[in-house]
């Protein structure tokens, strides 16, 4: 983009500029969010729970479904490329 296009695209920075934190909030939201070791923490203190009788079976089961489909799966663009061995290496794989 030449200098012109950079002056008449300055009033657009801002925008710009929030929506590339906002992008940078969310990814790390979601990293958190799928982390293995913290959807493994939140079924160990489902399973205590359990066991204290704090909750019944059927909130048990459900909550465990949701926390392994967490850990399963990811989030939904990374299913693909777990999947995919040359996810992301710019090779592909011949038969």
């Amino acid at each position: 983009m030449g200098l012109i296009g950079e002056l008449l695209a300055l009033p657009l920075a801002p925008a710009r500029g929030t929506m590339w934190v906002l992008q940078r909030v969310v990814d790390e939201a979601e990293r958190q969010y799928y982390d293995p070791s913290a959807v493994r923490k939140e079924l160990a203190q489902l399973t205590e729970r359990l066991e204290a009788g704090e909750i019944d079976e059927s909130e048990f089961d459900r909550r465990e479904d949701e926390l392994l489909a967490r850990l399963g799966h990811g989030p939904v663009g990374d299913v693909a490329q777990a999947d995919d061995p040359t996810a992301g290496t710019g090779r592909t794989v011949t038969s």
